[in-house]
């Protein structure tokens, strides 16, 4: 399937397409059972052109459990909800449960895990934020085995409908996408930044959205830990777009007589 939008903000690479089935696509990237590993990274694979596939066993971190809505994955951070809390905001050596569990971790995690563990990535000020910040997160359980991202030019419209569209956008492409998006419809909020994983801001909520009667995009990978992993595959200045699948289709509906036709939008593709 191609995209009016993506060729007209000259998009380099395909959209990539999130579905949901319970048939595993061939030749698929997966992570190993029990491996850790980034979903971001993962979709920047889908960018260049691969297909991944997630379940509840291989969804690579806890955030990317959630964000992919397999339940609260929270729940299976070393030492439970209570030390992830800590975990994102002020350390786990500053309390008893935090210190116990920080000590086993020396022998069975990396360094840099363990020293995240015991300091704090310091997202949020302090746990009670970071409690906040989970109750806040539409935590999905899918009905799905399975979770794909794949290039939306291998998608076959007669036979897979996507959940979501997300775009690897420039300044300009983010830009274009958020006039656009609010072109045809009444008030000025129907794109949103939430602050949450880029895993999030690509499946979860987006999947909320699409369930809404005007369902808005969300602009995502301004998670700091997601950025440093998908520098190399997709450089510095890209971030997503993501767009439930009835407001990719109403969108891609309005690029013929849109200002992407204008002169304003030519100069800046030839700038």
């Amino acid at each position: 399937m191609e995209s009016t939008i993506a060729r007209a903000i000259h998009l380099t690479s395909s959209p990539v397409a999130l579905l949901l089935s319970d048939e595993k696509p061939e030749n698929a990237l997966q992570f190993k059972e029990g491996k850790w590993g980034c979903v971001m990274l993962m979709f920047a694979n889908a960018v260049k052109g691969k297909t991944a596939v997630f379940t509840r066993r291989t969804y690579g971190c806890w955030g990317g459990g959630v964000g992919l809505g397999f339940g609260n994955a929270y729940e299976d951070f070393p030492g439970g909800q209570d030390c992830f809390t800590y975990f994102l905001s002020s350390g786990n050596s500053q309390w008893d449960k935090g210190k116990e569990v920080g000590a086993f971790l020396e022998s069975v995690a990396g360094k840099a895990f363990t020293e995240d563990f015991l300091n704090g990535e310091a997202y949020r000020e302090t746990p009670e934020l970071v409690r906040d910040f989970i109750e806040n997160l539409p935590i999905t359980d899918v009905e799905k085995e399975y979770v794909i991202l794949k290039p939306l030019s291998e998608v076959n419209p007669a036979t897979e409908t996507p959940e979501t569209i997300i775009f690897p956008v420039t300044a300009d492409q983010v830009s274009a996408l958020t006039t656009l998006a609010n072109y045809a419809r009444q008030g000025i909020e129907n794109v949103f930044v939430p602050w949450a994983a880029g895993c999030q801001t690509i499946g979860i909520l987006p999947l909320k959205e699409g369930k809404s009667h005007q369902p808005r995009a969300i602009i995502g990978l301004t998670d700091l830990s997601a950025r440093k992993f998908v520098r190399t595959l997709l450089g510095k200045d890209i971030l997503s777009f993501a767009l439930p699948w009835t407001m990719f289709l109403e969108m891609e509906k309005k690029v013929p007589g849109s200002f992407l036709e204008k002169p304003t939008w030519q100069s800046l593709l030839e700038s």
